[in-house]
Parts: structure tokens; sequence; C-alpha cells
């Protein structure tokens, strides 16, 4: 039996290749399927009405491309570990700072976000359960996941992951059942496709209406770049990261179109309740109210799922700062199996901080947004680093490009595009009251970063050590030989 392959440092090995193509695959999926649609799709229908699906659409799509950008990046050179190695080698060490510190602060805040989710769903089981136990429960039990070998986690979302897409496509089958044999709900509304554009139209709220949908519909895909994290861990990356990658369209048009396509055809989007998730008050409204609780236990384990992903990604990425020196080098302490322990410890400290959150709240929703619109506008800033990233690679490597079996369509053109749809998301999260004041309290977060990266620097130069330990480079040569061993 061969002794599992590891990635490499000067101190040693790293980190497991635990992760097989079952795991990445599903991972994947799991990645794509965020809290976002589960619990904050009700009101993002209330918003903007029957074109969400528009929404979900033109977002899933650029995300495509931006997935497309970092798996060329990630295969051209294997010696990649994470977000900030490709920033910081292809735009510079303060950027490797940034983005590595930025995905780990945009991922902990997603971790709360999935946290208060899942209060709130166990408050629909038992109301009387005090508002900071599920959250405390939840963050103990994935610090103690975390801390087992990356195989154990691989087969936690793995298992997660099934469970979501058996939950949504049973939805899927079921709504159809409604709408083909025209089953009136207790409410006295027919389930029917005209039910899309019976009331106000695709477009009842206007174009306003259907450019603020974009604020809380980007939140719904932070994780789908969750495969680029787990690329150090996976076995064989040059097979099994083009295949999770090219999979995401399909995924989308399936669990987000096809799914609250359905949820609209069976419940008139004007009777959603903005409060609740679409998906458990379907069944309720249908009169299935066994299933509506099975259907609201699944979308509590899917929160759970999405917060185990991103207690794993920051720890990684703090970890990866460790090695560089800009962070504590005791976060790289690593357990016999291969866990980077100290890291995983630093930033489940952080998921606690849900519990005042909760204390102090109006309601979970309006926690759950004001989180989730700070996340939100913290990963663009992440996606747009790959896209830059990916503009200077192909500057300045050609070749390698050249080489790539794994190309970005239209490389000249379309990071540009993407960039210039970020730009129109921040504009959104400007437009909208809920979103405003988190997209102008971030800065606050990018100024707290460039005061750490000047005393990181100073504190580097005063000893005498490189800025960062550069990643070591792969000739085009090596990179199309690796693939052909693969």
């Amino acid at each position: 039996m061969n002794a599992p392959e590891s990635s490499h440092t000067p101190d040693g090995p790293a980190l497991e290749r635990g992760l097989s193509n079952r795991h990445l695959q599903l991972i994947a999926i799991g990645g794509a399927i965020g809290t976002g649609l589960f619990f904050g799709s009700g009101k993002l229908i209330n918003l903007v009405g029957p074109s969400v699906i528009f929404v979900y659409m033109i977002i899933g799509f650029v995300l495509f491309f931006v997935m497309r950008a970092l798996g060329e990046l990630l295969l051209s050179n294997l010696n990649y570990k994470t977000f900030g190695d490709i920033a910081k080698d292809n735009i510079g060490p303060w950027a490797g700072f940034f983005v590595s510190w930025n995905y780990w602060f945009s991922w902990v805040i997603a971790c709360i976000a999935d946290l208060v989710a899942i209060t709130a769903y166990v408050q629909y089981f038992n109301p009387d359960v005090p508002i900071w136990l599920p959250s405390a429960i939840t963050a103990l039990a994935l610090l103690i996941l975390n801390l087992q070998p990356v195989k154990a986690f691989g087969e936690t979302e793995f298992w997660f992951a099934i469970i979501k897409i058996v939950a949504i496509l049973a939805l899927i089958v079921v709504g159809l059942i409604l709408i083909f044999t025209g089953y009136e709900s207790p409410s006295g509304n027919h389930a029917q496709v005209s039910n899309l554009w019976n009331y106000g139209g695709f477009f009842p709220t206007g174009l306003s209406g259907f450019i603020l949908g974009f604020q809380m519909g980007i939140f719904a895909f932070i994780g789908i770049e969750l495969v680029g994290t787990t690329a150090a861990e996976t076995e064989n990356p040059h097979k099994n990261l083009p295949s999770a990658i090219n999979s995401i369209i399909l995924r989308i048009l399936v669990f987000y179109v096809g799914a609250l396509s359905v949820i609209m055809m069976v419940t008139p989007w004007v009777e959603i309740d903005p409060e609740t998730s679409p998906f458990t008050s379907m069944f309720g409204m249908a009169g299935f109210t066994g299933a509506a609780f099975v259907v609201n236990l699944v979308v509590l384990l899917s929160a759970a799922s999405s917060a185990n992903s991103g207690l794993y990604s920051a720890s990684r990425m703090v970890y990866s700062l460790g090695l560089d020196r800009h962070a504590p080098r005791w976060l790289t302490h690593r357990s016999p199996r291969l866990v980077p322990r100290n890291a995983v410890f630093f930033t489940a400290v952080f998921t606690f901080l849900s519990i005042p959150l909760l204390l102090a709240g109006d309601t979970l929703l309006t926690a759950f947004t004001v989180i989730s619109s700070i996340c939100s506008t913290c990963i663009l800033f992440t996606w747009g680093s790959i896209v830059v990233s990916y503009i200077i690679y192909f500057k300045k490597s050609p070749e390698k490009h050249k080489v790539s079996q794994f190309k970005l369509p239209f490389p000249r053109v379309t990071p540009w595009i993407v960039l210039a749809f970020f730009a129109f998301i921040v504009y959104a999260l400007a437009a909208g009251e809920s979103t405003r004041i988190a997209l102008l309290l971030t800065p606050l977060w990018f100024v707290v970063l460039a005061v750490l990266w000047q005393i990181t620097k100073k504190k580097l130069q005063r000893n005498q050590l490189p800025l960062t330990d550069m990643v070591p480079i792969q000739t085009p040569e090596e990179i199309e030989r690796n693939f052909n061993a693969k």
C-alpha cells in the first residue's frame, strides 16, 4: 500500500493529497449550492420576482469563466496551493498578503452567516432552544471535524453534498408532479407554469429591482471557488480539476434555475414569505407538513456543510500565510496526520463570534443579510484577484497558455468582461439600503490590511528575510510532461 501523497515545503511534508475524484466532484457541487440559495432566496424572490432565475443564470455564467481562469492558473504550476500563491506570483507579495487574509476573513464571515442560518432552522424545530446554543454546538463540532485528516473532510462533504442533491432533485420532482396534476394549495392557488408571469411578468419590480437582486444573489455562490482551495490536497488535479469546473454550468441550471422555477410555479412569488426558506415553505403551503419538516432538516445540514467548508478553506489559507511569514509561524504547526492543527484552532475561535451577534441582532434574517453583504463584498476582491492574476499570467507567460490543456476561452476579452461585471455588482451593493452599509464598512478592513502589511514588510526587511517565499516555477515542458504522465 502506497503512502499518501503530500505536497512539500522547505519544512517537510505539508498537506496530504487525500481527496479523490469523487470527493472533489461532490465538493464542487456542494460549493455551488450555498446557504444563500436555501436561506436567502426567499427574500431575493420577494425583491425581484421570477427574474431571480436570470440573476442566478448571469452570475453563474460569469463565475464559470472565473473558475476556468482559476483552473488554468492552478494547472500552470502545481506548486500553487492557494489563491494567495497565485496573487503573489503574478501581482506581487503585497497582493498575496491581501488576498490570503481577505479570503480567510471572507470565510470566517461566511461561517458566522451559516451559523446564524443554522440557529434559524433549529428554532423551526424547537423555538424554546436558547438562541446561542445551536451556534455554539455547531462551532465546536466543526472544530473537531476539521482536526481530522483531510479525507474525513472529503467524506463529510461528499455525504453532505449527496443530501443536498437528493433534496433538491426531490423538490423538483414533487413540484413537477404538482404542476402536471394542477394541484390546488390551501390558499386556492393552482400549481402551473404560468405562475411565473401571471403576477406582473418576469420583471415585476422593474429594472431597478432586477439590479438589486444581484446584491443578494452573489452570496449564494460563495464557495464555488472551493475546488481551487482543495486542489493542493486532490489526487491527479490535471484530470479531476477540469472535470469539476466544467460541470458548473449544469449544476447551476439544475440546482438554481430548475429548483427556483419549480418553486415559483407551485407558489406564486407574491406569496413566498421572505422571512423563511422557499424550499421549506413550498411543501408547507402545499399541505405536506411532514415533507417540510424533512426539507428543513436537509437545509440545516446544508448550512452545516457550508460552514464546514468555510472552516476548512480559512484554516488552509491562514496556514499558507504562516508559511510565508505573513502570519505567526506557530500557525504552520501540523499534526502527525498532516492537519494544520493550529490554523484550525485559530480560525475556529472566530466562528464563536456568531453568539454575541445572535444575542444582539433584531432578527435572524437581518443578521444574515448584514453578514452576507460584508462577505459578498470581500469575496469579490478574491474573485477579482484571480482574474487580474490571469491577465498578468497571460501577458507574461504566453508559452504556458499555449501548452495548457485547460485554457480559458477567449483569454484576451473574457477577463475584462468579468471585471466589468464585478464593477456592476459593486454598484448593485451600493444601490441597496440593506447592503450599502456593509459596502461602506468593508474598505475599513482593507485599511487594516494595509497597515498590517506595512508592519509585516518592515519586520521581514529588518530581519533580512524575503517578503514572501516565492512559489517554485514549473516550465511549460514540466507542465506538459506532468499532464501526460497522469
